[in-house]
């Protein structure tokens, strides 16, 4: 099969592009390079990359040529930075959802959009997240993935597109910008930085190893139904308080790193979700979590090369406007 893979200079569609060339597809690449979609993510792989914007449609058509399915990985993707500014949120999650269905609907090419379990907000309290649960986002990172969700059964009904959704619990693993917590906290603590928990760091999320996220993704792909969503979650929930203790003692850093900081408003508490669908059609998370953690951790001690140039220029003046005052 011939893929085009929007966003695949991201973290998880990086893994999901190298899934795809082990399998034997033809893999084409569509990323507009922000901080976060890096080349040297896909230095060592063989695929085309176009560089572009997915909200740009002679851009979508231009990569989009030739292939018989587009996964869709590009987004914004960190709610922290949504919550400093949200405009590019909105362009990328929603409109360029939009530009890749008018794609697809042009050409009949095979569709999936890669989502997120924060659409179903917070579960504090509650039980698991469903597929046919509704939507209640809490942030503005989660409200465009689910703006640009909605574009998915309203073009399978209008325009009979053969398009599915997918939905992924907190994911994780080696190449993560070092923005989100486990590569966050892990480089941290290697540089012996502080640890910055949010608020009494109880917050609730479903890890789930990049590698099963993308068999999960990939299943989908071959064998999902248009219109419908499929749950992605690796079945367990543990509170930050507890993975950032994993990460102290896997890096063999001081206690004293971690510091419990002023939480960042409308703080979900708890994200789970129920996999049983996607389960029942055979596929299932094979990494544990102590083991998968474990590695990641080494992956990064290993590869200072990769993740040290990040954490300079833009990064450093995020990680300023995020954390200084916090850390204080």
């Amino acid at each position: 099969m011939r893929v085009l893979v929007t966003g695949g200079c991201g973290f998880i569609g990086s893994h999901f592009v190298r899934r795809l060339l082990e399998r034997g597809d033809d893999v084409r690449v569509l990323d507009k390079l922000t901080y976060s979609g890096r080349r040297e993510n896909l230095e060592d792989v063989d695929c085309e990359l176009v560089v572009g914007d997915i909200a740009d449609a002679e851009a979508v058509s231009r990569a989009a040529s030739g292939c018989e399915a587009i996964v869709n990985f590009a987004a914004e993707t960190h709610v922290d930075r949504s919550i400093l500014g949200a405009t590019d949120f909105g362009r990328t999650e929603f409109f360029g959802t939009q530009v890749l269905l008018e794609e697809v609907r042009r050409t009949g090419a095979r569709y999936v959009q890669v989502s997120t379990d924060e659409v179903y907000g917070d579960l504090a309290g509650r039980g698991s997240a469903k597929e046919t649960d509704p939507v209640e986002p809490s942030s503005p990172y989660s409200v465009a993935k689910a703006a640009g969700d909605l574009h998915v059964p309203a073009y399978v009904r209008t325009f009979g597109v053969d398009a599915s959704i997918t939905r992924g619990s907190n994911t994780y693993g080696p190449r993560q910008y070092p923005e989100k917590l486990v590569p966050l906290f892990v480089t941290n603590a290697l540089d012996g930085e502080p640890l910055p928990v949010y608020g009494d760091g109880r917050q609730i999320r479903d890890w789930l190893h990049v590698e099963d996220h993308c068999t999960g993704i990939e299943f989908v792909l071959r064998e999902g139904v248009a219109g419908e969503v499929y749950n992605v979650g690796g079945g367990n929930e543990r509170e930050n308080v507890e993975i950032t203790r994993r990460i102290v003692e896997l890096t063999g850093a001081d206690p004293a790193l971690v510091r419990h900081v002023t939480d960042r408003p409308g703080h979900d508490r708890r994200y789970s979700l129920d996999s049983s669908k996607l389960r029942a059609l055979g596929w299932e998370p094979r990494r544990a979590f102590d083991d998968g953690l474990a590695e990641t951790v080494a992956w990064y001690r290993d590869n200072r090369s990769w993740w040290e140039p990040i954490k300079s220029g833009e990064y450093l003046e995020y990680y300023r406007r995020q954390y200084a005052e916090r850390l204080a």
